[in-house]
C-alpha cells in the first residue's frame, strides 16, 4: 500500500471527527481531535506493519518507489508543527476554563503533543531507511554485521529527535548527514514549541 493511501485514509477519518467536534465545540478544539484521530490511526497502522520486518522486507519496503511519498511526508510534517498552533490556542482557552472542562482541553493538547512528535520521528525513521537502502554504500554504520531493520532506524531518528545529534551510528554519507542536520533543527523548533506551549500552560493554570 503507497504511502499516500496510508496517509489519505487517516486523514479522512480525522476529518470526519473533526466537522462534528468543531460544531459542538470550537474549531481550534475540532481540529485538534481531527488529527489526534488521524495521528493515532496512522501510527498504529504504519507500525503495526513494519515493526517486526526483517532486514529483507525494510529492504524491499524502502526502496519500492513511492511517487506520494515526498508530498505526504511534508504534509504530514507541517501538519504536526501546525498542531502545536493549534494546541496552544487551545490552553489560552483551557485557562479561561474550570473544572472538566480545563482538564479536558489540557488532556487534548498534550496527546495531540505527544502524537504529533511521535509523527514526526516515525516520517524520519522511514526516510532513513529509504535513504540506506538506496544509496550506493548505506551511508549509516550501525556496528553490526547484519543489514538493519526498521527498529535500527527508529532508534537513529528517536536518537537524533530527543538528543539532537547522533549517538554510536556514525553518518558516513552526505545526504544522510543533510537530512539528519534537518531533522535536528526541525527537533530542536519542535522542542521549542512544547516548552513555550508548557510555560503558556503553567502560567495559565498558576494564574487562577
Amino acid at each position: 500500500m503507497s504511502a499516500g493511501t496510508e496517509v489519505a485514509v487517516s486523514i479522512l477519518v480525522g476529518a470526519a471527527a473533526a466537522v462534528p467536534a468543531s460544531m459542538a465545540t470550537s474549531v481550534a478544539l475540532g481540529l485538534l481531535v481531527g488529527w489526534d484521530l488521524a495521528s493515532l490511526i496512522y501510527i498504529t497502522w504504519l507500525w503495526s506493519t513494519i515493526r517486526n520486518r526483517d532486514a529483507r522486507d525494510t529492504a524491499q519496503r524502502a526502496t519500492v518507489t513511492d511517487p506520494d511519498r515526498t508530498v505526504t511526508d511534508l504534509l504530514l510534517l507541517s501538519a504536526a508543527i501546525a498542531s502545536l498552533v493549534a494546541v496552544g490556542f487551545v490552553l489560552v482557552r483551557a485557562g479561561q476554563e474550570h473544572g472538566i472542562q480545563e482538564l479536558l482541553r489540557v488532556g487534548l493538547g498534550l496527546v495531540s503533543v505527544v502524537l504529533s512528535w511521535a509523527i514526526v520521528h516515525t516520517v524520519f525513521t522511514l526516510r532513513y531507511a529509504q535513504l540506506y537502502y538506496t544509496g550506493q554504500d548505506g551511508g549509516i554504520d550501525f556496528n553490526q554485521p547484519e543489514p538493519p531493520t526498521y527498529t535500527d532506524f527508529a532508534y537513529l531518528a528517536f536518537t537524533i529527535g530527543m538528543t539532537f545529534q547522533v549517538s554510536d551510528t556514525p553518518l558516513r554519507s552526505r545526504v544522510i548527514r543533510g537530512t539528519a542536520l534537518r531533522h535536528a533543527l526541525l527537533s530542536y523548533l519542535f522542542g521549542t514549541g512544547i516548552l513555550a506551549t508548557t510555560i503558556n500552560l503553567v502560567a495559565s493554570l498558576s494564574s487562577k
